[in-house]
This record gives structure tokens, sequence and C-alpha cells, in this order.
């Protein structure tokens, strides 16, 4: 096992040490949910998308300077082809020999059935799912898709392989807001964690966005009166705070990227399936790692990341106001949920 200092950290210009990569796999994804997507995405030639072995030389590179977790999103993760071979690749190249700490996935759980048990054999410990409600009417509305069930026997097969599993949940006003209260009691009682996330203003979408957004701050009071909250100290590298839910015994995270933003502890970044780091998911300063691979090989890697770190803003400028264009134009698909 190895757990040596990195001989080059990460650090950029705030002095914010990066230790967290967060890895799109690819853009498809058999959902197509209305935050997220367009109603008519078209995605990317499969040309454009790196390669699995490209993919690990970047993952290598973020390694040897400090990253101690990696996510792989999409997209959906698990319907690029032939997945579990990188995840296996990774698995013995890094968890294996000690040099991450953790490697892990966000998912739409769709497919969590098939490969719930593979992933727990090759050292995944936890999965996120994104789940929005309970309801297969609305759920098919939000995902434009459908299948709640099939993402239901995903969850549990992933409990069952022994994965711990955090729900995210999308909060949106006049959707989803009157189910949190018992997506809560839900999850606690099968044993999941569940993260709430303020909605981002990330790509054009069939809707105004100041109609349908809501402020946790507002969730968070109002779930006050009904249940005991208490602040944990719980962290798990991400920019979720943590309260515990007293009545349930069960945790709660709150993702506020805009009632209450949490850039002052970045230590993310962010690999498009293209090879485009971006160093926040609100702006649009980006690094080309794939350009650097190809033409440089490893010093050409380091070269950029170190170019990165001096990119790296002090934070993302988040704001939903009415008719207001996207903060960003990519739709969080392409960058990676």
């Amino acid at each position: 096992m190895t757990n040596q200092a990195p001989q080059r950290p990460l650090v950029d210009s705030f002095g914010r040490h990066v230790t967290y990569l967060r890895v799109s796999v690819t853009d498809r994804c058999d959902f197509r949910c209305t935050y997220c997507m367009g109603e008519d995405m078209v995605f990317l030639p499969k040309s454009e998308v790196l390669s699995f072995e490209e993919i690990q030389a970047v993952i290598g590179a973020f390694v040897s300077r400090g990253v101690r977790k990696v996510r792989l999103t999409g997209g959906e993760p698990l319907v690029r082809r032939d997945i579990i071979k990188l995840i296996e690749a990774l698995s013995d190249r890094h968890l294996a020999r000690g040099e991450l700490d953790e490697l892990t996935l966000t998912t739409n759980g769709s497919q969590l059935a098939l490969h719930a048990g593979r992933l727990a054999e090759l050292g995944i410990r936890r999965v996120n799912v994104s789940l929005d409600t309970l309801d297969g009417d609305k759920f098919r509305a939000i995902t434009r898709r459908g299948r709640l069930p099939q993402v239901l026997d995903g969850i549990y097969a992933a409990r069952d392989a022994g994965l711990a599993v955090k729900l995210n949940m999308v909060a949106i006003k006049n959707v989803n807001e009157e189910e949190i209260v018992p997506m809560l009691e839900w999850a606690h009682s099968e044993g999941f964690e569940l993260t709430l996330i303020e909605e981002m203003p990330l790509g054009d979408v069939s809707f105004d966005r100041a109609d349908t957004h809501l402020s946790l701050r507002t969730v968070r009071d109002r779930l006050a009166e009904r249940f005991t909250l208490t602040p944990i100290a719980k962290r798990t590298g991400g920019p979720a705070r943590y309260m515990r839910i007293e009545q349930t015994g069960g945790t709660i995270g709150f993702i506020t990227p805009l009632s209450h933003n949490f850039c002052e502890s970045c230590n993310r970044v962010r690999l498009t399936c293209t090879g485009q780091l971006y160093m926040c998911l609100g702006q649009e300063d980006r690094v080309d790692l794939r350009a650097a691979l190809r033409d440089g090989g490893r010093e050409g890697l380091d070269a950029a990341l170190d170019r990165a770190m001096i990119l790296k803003p002090k934070g993302h400028d988040f704001v939903i106001e009415r008719r207001s264009a996207p903060a960003v134009g990519r739709h969080m698909s392409v960058t990676g949920g």
C-alpha cells in the first residue's frame, strides 16, 4: 500500500488544495431530465470522447499530484460501453495500492441492478443516485422517460450489494417541493441518506428557471418546523452541508449554490468526457487536457494542471432571475453531474 505525499500538490491561487476530481465518462444518458438537458439534445460523436486509456492517464496524473477522491459521472456513466473495464483498471491501479481514498460514481440508477454487485467487488463503497420523486407520473415528466421501478430496483440492488446509497433530490418549486418530507422519511426508513440540491442555471431549458427555483433556506426552515435538525461535521469531499434528523436518525445534506455558496472551501475540479477541465462548475474557464496529453504526454499534462490552478476562480456567479440567460451556456450533462 502506498500513501506518499505528492511531489507537487495541486494548490490554487487562493490556497485551496484540489483533492477531488469528478470525471464525466460520457455526455450520453438514457434519461432527459428537464433541468439537466434540453428537449432535443445532440450528443457528441464517439470520436471526440476520451478513450479509457486517456481517462486513466489523466486520472493517474491527478493522483500523483494529490487527488485522493475520484467520482465518475456523465451523462449517465453506466451507459458507456464496457464501463466496468475502466472501473476495474482504476480499482486495480489506484484503490488497491492505496493511492485513492475513494472511487465512486453518481448515477440515475437505471443500470444499477446490473452492475451493483461488481461495483462492490471492485471497492466502490457508496454511490449517489439522482431521484427527484417517488411518484411515477412526475418521474416520467421530469426525466421525459419514466422507468421509476427500474431505478428503485437499482437502488435496492446497490444496498443489497453492501453499497451505501445517497439520494440526490433536486428541489423544484411547484413540482416536487411537497414530496421532500415523504422522500426524507422513506429514504431514512430504508437506510439511505438524502441530499437536497438547488437547481443550477446551466444551459437553456424549456422553462424559466425563476418559476422553478426553490431556495433550500426556505426548505430547511420548513423542515425545522417538523423535525429537530442538528448540524453535524460530516464531510464527503463535496459541497454538501449535513444535518441529523433526530426523529429518523438519518442525515440530510443541503447543496446550496445560490442561497449559500460553498466556494471558499472548494477542493474539486471537473473533467468532461472530451478532456476539458473546468475549474468551476459555474464559470467558463477551462484547460484542454486532451490536447495536453496528446501533444505533450505526462509533462504536457503536468504543465496543463499547473495552468489550471492559476485559472481556478474564487467562486461562481450563479443568479436566477426571471427571463435571465443561464449563468453558463453548457448543460449540466456536458460538464458532468
